[in-house]
């Protein structure tokens, strides 16, 4: 079964953001290995110092950074890159980073920049969000009625 990660800067602590990521964990186990890994946050730290644990997390992967500047998508075309990026890896990562953005070598190391528009978001919204689309992104693929 193919693998698909968020590997976030920061830990959710809000149940019912967790709560919703766990729903759609296990929506997504129909589909594929879901997880989340999170890598420490500390606000002293400058983003090399958390690019090196994103770098970690995303080794031997197909990486998708999410980030403002990247190409704006629509969850028919995430869908599209989601399905792409399976072909081409076993594993598939999105990759969010802090507050403060990510290192150069986190986004060099990206396979794809992707964004969900010029709005900002709180991250841990953002994340719920982004396994929301994930499941969609699925949901479209295997022509489910979910995406109507």
């Amino acid at each position: 079964m193919k693998k698909v990660c968020i590997a976030a800067v920061g830990k959710v602590k809000e149940n019912y953001l967790r709560d919703g990521i766990s729903e759609y964990a296990k929506r997504l186990s129909r589909f594929c290995d879901f997880s989340v890994r999170e890598c420490e946050e500390n606000p002293r730290q400058d983003v090399e110092s958390e690019g090196k644990a994103l770098l970690l997390a995303t080794e031997g992967a197909y990486n998708i950074l999410t980030d403002r500047g990247g190409e704006e998508v629509s969850s028919e075309r995430l869908a599209e890159i989601l399905k792409d990026a399976l072909t081409r890896a076993d594993k598939v990562n999105f990759v969010i980073g802090s507050s403060r953005g990510v290192s150069g070598k986190v986004r060099e190391r990206a396979d794809k920049v992707i964004s969900f528009g010029r709005a900002t978001y709180p991250h841990m919204l953002f994340r719920l969000m982004l396994c929301e689309q994930i499941y969609r992104a699925f949901a479209i693929n295997a022509n489910l009625p979910y995406h109507k």
